[in-house]
């Protein structure tokens, strides 16, 4: 595997040191061989928001952490890409919230997840802390949901009333919602349907969006009232604005 070669003067020296780090996740068996497509489309969007947080994506995350702090049964819920560009801000941000991990994949396989599982395992070890790990003993089925998504834990994604889930699928993200539960997707793609779809939507990259909700969980935030399409029509505002 080469290593990272990229000059830190480099104007796109982050993107090029995520691309790195799922070239070593895909290396170490964590993700899907369609990974680094996706990731692809979801840079597209970044560079068209401009790789920065956006005052609306900035002001979704706080909300978003407020009703994280407010819920009864928080749940993050990771895929594979999240994990391997953002496992120890996860890991933080839920030692916070005192809240579990649980893994769930699109393209589940038992080495894939035994993968992410150990991985996450073992930077929270390094990190020093207690976080619970779930997803390798689904127990229950997301109703109305087909395919290896559907397989969860009842104690992690199944008794939950709020789901963070970044890189979210529109698929599941509606059957979440049906469910009665309020889910926080994260998505570079404004358009998407897990966006449109979502109890509320941040469009932001999940990195920046990671470091600013750990910041923002790390003091009690009041709770209050939105309109999620303010944050969609904010990021293809943003978009307009730059290119017109």
């Amino acid at each position: 595997m080469r290593e990272f070669e990229a000059d830190p003067s480099h104007p796109r020296y982050h993107s090029l040191w995520l691309r790195h780090k799922l070239e070593l996740a895909q290396h170490a068996g964590m993700l899907a061989n369609s990974a680094m497509i996706a990731h692809g489309r979801g840079e597209a969007f970044d560079y068209l928001l401009g790789e920065k947080t956006t005052d609306s994506a900035r002001h979704a995350t706080k909300i978003a952490a407020a009703k994280l702090q407010d819920a009864t049964k928080p749940i993050i819920c990771l895929n594979g890409n999240t994990t391997a560009l953002a496992a120890d801000t996860m890991l933080q941000i839920a030692e916070h919230l005192q809240c579990p991990i649980e893994i769930n994949i699109f393209y589940r396989t038992n080495e894939r997840m035994k993968a992410l599982i150990n991985y996450l395992s073992e930077r929270k070890e390094e990190l020093g802390l207690g976080v619970e790990i779930l997803g390798d003993s689904p127990d229950y089925s997301i109703p109305g949901l087909k395919g290896p998504r559907a397989s969860c834990c009842w104690n992690g994604i199944g008794e939950s009333d709020v789901v963070f889930v970044p890189l979210e699928d529109g698929d599941r993200c509606e059957a979440l919602r049906k469910m009665g539960k309020f889910v926080i997707v994260v998505d570079l793609n404004p358009l998407s349907r897990s966006a449109q779809k979502a109890s509320l939507t941040i469009i932001d990259e999940i990195t920046r969006v990671g470091n600013n909700l750990l910041e923002f969980v790390n003091s009690p935030i009041e709770l209050e009232d939105y309109q999620n399409e303010l944050f969609i029509e904010g990021a293809l505002s943003h978009i307009a604005r730059r290119f017109l």
